[in-house]
């Protein structure tokens, strides 16, 4: 390997910095239907939701695992413990939130962010959520903005009709597995015509060791309303597997306009297995911003479904392997209504021996005429021992349509840091300029304004680069 092009890991110190384990409860490790009932039964489900976790629970037995993408065979299910209650329950003030777990979102920077820049914030701790507020302006224009156990008790029937019919449990083995256990997660509801011009954001951290956590967020934009999410997650680093597998639903109605902005942000322990999901509707708007940091392998492709006439999607991406990760990412768009248009744009970055790979999936269905889908991903190899893959997937039923494809795979070259370090760039500055420069399309698009986290989790990276 050349010295030149050589970009040192990053360190993860405030990331990894790990609280002692004091929860209170643990289900066993495994999955059996007494430990769904256990879950279930404390968490005071309604008997439809005890139904369901249980349905779910027999569909997961019955699918095998994925044979396409990364290895995930070293997980084994009877190793993972997937309900951890943490000594807290949830209040309304960061005082009130237990000095232990208070301190590790202050290191986080949510408190702050939270005073300067956000209109609501939720924070989940291991399975449960510790703290949720949301300004009092907002509740009087109707917006709903809580945990999602709370809704399911206090918006029953609006659950009920939405949960898990974008992401049934059939749709594969780990949406049945979030179907039978999930714990945690955020419920909002913006009504007609309400424009927030603030963001809302959910953190959530996994702080126990063999653990999984499954969050579902449930996310309905009503006819012209508009919504900025911000969605935070992190892990500190331990010898076993951790594992992650939530489930996002989002519902954007006629006109309405929604951002998701996202970083998956784990330890190099964990399995990320989420799944994200949106239908949107007439003249409506999703805008995905996302980023795939640490985790030992992820499988990651937020869906878009424009079911209406004039439905947009945009996605932002980037990806960053380094070594010990197979980062699998990507985006995939359906279009059922005429006239609807994506842009998919992705940068995907790897080093160390890292493997990065871009997968997408885009379908235009018989009905969907004249609608339009663009795909840019580009690939970054920092060194000659890394790995970048682009596996693209076009369905085109409909004439009159105009999708196309681009895909730019390089490396890193001696040359370009030789004509920056002949001007008088110091060498490492010369690295970082043109990992920055790679990722400056898509690192604009962050809210760093508002995710104090999102922010410095980008710096960490680019300081590794130097």
């Amino acid at each position: 390997m050349a010295s030149k092009t050589y970009i040192e890991d990053i360190q993860r110190t405030l990331y990894d910095i790990r609280e002692e384990d004091r929860s209170i409860y643990k289900t066993s490790a495994g999955l059996s239907e007494e430990i769904i009932r256990d879950i279930s039964a404390r968490k005071n489900d309604p008997q439809w939701m005890l139904d369901f976790r249980l349905k779910s629970l027999e569909i997961y037995n019955s699918m095998p695992l994925p044979t396409w993408g990364p290895d995930i065979s070293a997980l084994n299910m009877d190793e993972i413990t997937t309900y951890v209650q943490p000594d807290a329950h949830i209040v309304g003030s960061w005082e009130e939130v237990p000095s232990e777990i208070k301190s590790t979102f202050d290191r986080l920077g949510i408190p702050e962010a939270e005073k300067k820049s956000l209109a609501g914030v939720g924070a989940q701790y291991d399975s449960e959520v510790v703290y949720h507020n949301v300004q009092k302006d907002l509740l009087t224009q109707g917006v709903i903005y809580t945990d999602f156990e709370s809704a399911v008790h206090e918006h029953e029937d609006i659950v009920r009709e939405f949960f898990m019919t974008l992401v049934p449990p059939k749709d594969h083995k780990f949406a049945a597995l979030h179907g039978a256990v999930w714990s945690g997660g955020s419920f909002v509801y913006v009504p007609e015509g309400v424009e927030l011009k603030l963001p809302l954001q959910s953190y959530f951290r996994l702080n126990a060791a063999g653990a999984g956590q499954f969050e579902h967020t449930l996310i309905i934009l009503e006819k012209n309303s508009s919504l900025h999410f911000i969605e935070g997650c992190s892990a500190p680093k331990y010898s076993v597997t951790n594992l992650h597998a939530g489930c996002v639903e989002l519902f954007v109605r006629e006109g309405a306009r929604l951002r998701y902005s996202t970083i998956e942000n784990w330890s190099r322990n964990m399995m990320n297995l989420n799944t994200k999901r949106a239908l949107v509707e007439k003249n409506g708007l999703v805008e995905w911003i996302s980023g795939s940091f640490g985790s030992h392998v992820s499988m990651l492709y937020p869906c878009s479904i424009l079911h209406g006439e004039g439905a947009r999607c945009e996605f932002t991406g980037v990806t960053f392997a380094a070594r010990g990760q197979n980062l699998d990412t990507g985006a995939s768009v359906i279009h059922v209504a005429p006239h609807t248009s994506a842009n998919i744009n992705t940068k995907t970055i790897s080093k160390s021996g890292g493997s990065a790979t871009y997968r997408s999936a885009v379908k235009v269905t018989k009905n969907a005429h004249h609608s339009k889908c663009s795909v840019n991903c580009d690939s970054l190899m920092l060194d000659d021992e890394s790995r970048s893959d682009t596996v693209p997937t076009m369905d085109i039923e409909a004439g009159e349509s105009d999708i196309g494809h681009e895909a730019k795979i390089g490396r890193i070259s001696d040359d370009a840091i030789f004509y920056l370090t002949s001007r008088g760039i110091d060498e490492n500055e010369a690295r970082a300029m043109i990992v920055r420069g790679f990722v400056e399309p898509i690192a604009k698009e962050l809210p760093l304004e508002y995710a104090v986290e999102m922010n410095r989790l980008i710096n960490l990276e680019l300081e590794g680069a130097r």
